[in-house]
């Protein structure tokens, strides 16, 4: 049989154009509730005493809105999948200064969408976050990973001189004078020589 509405399309969209606030400030608030549920994101939303929460939880309560009326889905079923606060046109404002001058005034907008898809009762995992130093194959982890393998196969040898001393083994050859010579520990610039030049 044909496949009901719902099953093709699993998500929902609502956006919110020329927003007055900047997108770094909605961004803020919109990494709190990305992949929550939208029961959990709205208490987020709520108990977040920022400006940009309450614009948020707008444009959310029409995703949701969206997604029961337009497309059949069940609301305690939807998950936030996507929330993005792109730049918007920036109203320019000056403010006059000492001199004549004028300082210009940046009045930033913004522009936010909100997607809402239905999962199962249990939301998907998140992919765990790599520390970037295995995905450029980096020194640290590679020594990390081999750390296992290398105490199996060997004890670590001392690398600092108080280290080789204990292990019975004398390190580095200096030949080190004391040329303090009673100034309370401080080097002292080595004498002329005596004599003629």
């Amino acid at each position: 049989m044909a496949s009901t509405r719902s099953e093709l399309n699993r998500q929902a969209t609502a956006g919110a154009r020329y927003l007055r606030i900047s997108p770094p400030k909605l961004n803020q608030v919109a990494a709190l509730i990305r992949g929550a549920h939208v029961d959990e994101a709205r208490r987020i939303l709520a108990f977040t005493p920022k400006a940009a929460s309450h614009e948020i939880s707008k444009v959310l309560e029409a995703a949701i809105a969206n997604a029961e009326h337009n497309h059949d889905l069940a609301a305690h079923e939807l998950f936030v999948k996507e929330v993005t606060a792109d730049e918007g046109p920036t109203l320019k404002r000056f403010r006059p200064r000492a001199l004549g001058r004028a300082y210009r005034i940046r009045k930033r907008t913004s522009h936010l969408h909100i997607i809402v898809e239905r999962r199962g009762a249990e939301p998907a995992p998140r992919p765990a976050r790599g520390t970037g130093a295995e995905q450029a194959g980096g020194r640290r982890w590679r020594r990390a990973q081999g750390e296992g393998q290398a105490a199996a196969a060997a004890p670590k040898a001392p690398r600092t001189r108080a280290g080789l001393r204990a292990a019975g083994r004398s390190g580095p050859k200096t030949d080190r004078k004391s040329d303090t010579k009673g100034s309370g520990g401080r080097r002292q610039m080595p004498r002329p020589a005596k004599g003629g030049n």
